[in-house]
């Protein structure tokens, strides 16, 4: 507000003096444009410094991609390529990004890396075994799934656009799509988790309305009521679990499974 209120006190001054000469009025009016030129200069200063900075880590990003030809990995002689490397790597990134982290460090950059790794390495393993148990997407299922993502658009036009920004084609989304749905079925049948109870849900509320209100009196009163979040609670709760089998299945078929990681 500060930057707004300078400048227009120097314009209330500028005529306000208009009366006391051709000279004085000129001066102003000088004043006026040379403080918002200064203005001006220093928006156009830090925004380029902004635009500097996320140039330069944007390289930095881009430093932590491999070829995407290249083999990252094979599972059980089934190669992994560095274009689903990438992909994974940037999701990776932009997580860590979002917790306040920078993923270009030495040691972040090395985290980063062995995360992307073990995803596709897991995503493999679980989709093998998925393939070998018979679970599999029809046509009809992808091509559903195709037709309520592109009602999220006003048109098909917009569809492909942000198709093409993701880097995807149809059959690609195809593919991409039917695995999703092969995972699921086989997540949903094959990997069971014990049941969140009422308890778990209770105890993990206090615990957040304990974390509130330690925090301060503004965060405790926009803590919504227990029987308002509880069953998106138990929800978040299933989650965890499911995907805790989903970690003890990956390790168990790691055991049995042959993983070389090349880079």
């Amino acid at each position: 507000m500060k930057k707004l209120k300078y400048p227009f006190i120097i314009g209330l001054l500028s005529v306000a003096l208009a009366a006391c000469g051709s000279n004085d009025a000129s001066d102003s009016a000088d004043k006026k444009e040379d403080s918002k030129t200064a203005q001006t200069e220093e928006q156009q200063k830090q925004t380029k410094e902004q635009e500097k900075q996320m140039k330069e880590m944007q390289e930095k990003l881009e430093k932590q991609q491999v070829d995407e030809k290249k083999t990252v990995a094979l599972v059980n002689d089934e190669k992994i390529l560095g274009s689903e490397y990438n992909q994974v790597l940037q999701t990776s990134q932009m997580q860590m990004q979002q917790m306040g982290q920078d993923p270009t460090t030495k040691d972040a950059a090395k985290q980063v890396k062995n995360q992307t790794i073990d995803s596709l390495v897991g995503q493999t393993l679980l989709i093998q075994d998925a393939t070998e148990k018979g679970y599999k997407a029809s046509e009809d299922e992808i091509n559903k799934q195709i037709e309520d993502a592109k009602k999220q658009y006003d048109s098909e036009k917009e569809f492909n656009n942000v198709l093409k920004q993701a880097g995807l084609n149809m059959d690609q989304l195809k593919e991409q799509l039917g695995e999703s749905i092969q995972y699921n079925k086989y997540v949903e049948k094959e990997i069971k988790a014990e049941e969140v109870t009422d308890k778990e849900v209770k105890e993990y509320y206090d615990q957040y309305a304990k974390q509130a209100e330690s925090a301060g009196s503004e965060q405790q009163q926009q803590l919504p009521k227990y029987e308002e979040i509880k069953d998106q609670i138990k929800g978040q709760l299933e989650q965890q679990k499911k995907q805790e089998k989903v970690g003890e299945q990956v390790e168990k078929l790691k055991k049995e499974a042959k993983v070389d990681v090349k880079i």
